[in-house]
């Protein structure tokens, strides 16, 4: 994992949430940590990381993820036992 993705990761688990985050870093974090990521219907974005599935919806126009959608990555992550401190 490079220095950026390390920031997205720390990014994501920062409190309180935020709401700059780019969809793109979110999902070369994806990438980076070993999940598969997989364009479904319209703008659903499925991931699978550690046997843990998640849908997330990319977000557009905008390139930057809204806080309801850093929590359920937070979320996600926690269930698949990814922790920022072990990056």
């Amino acid at each position: 994992m490079n220095k950026k993705q390390r920031q997205t990761l720390k990014a994501v688990f920062s409190s309180p949430v935020r709401s700059d985050i780019k969809w793109t870093s979110i999902e070369n974090l994806f990438k980076a940590l070993g999940a598969e990521v997989s364009q479904g219907r319209g703008s659903r974005v499925r991931v699978s990381l550690n046997g843990v599935k998640a849908v997330f919806h990319e977000p557009h126009p905008e390139k930057e993820t809204d806080k309801g959608a850093v929590k359920a990555v937070q979320e996600f992550l926690v269930n698949a036992d990814i922790k920022p401190e072990d990056y």
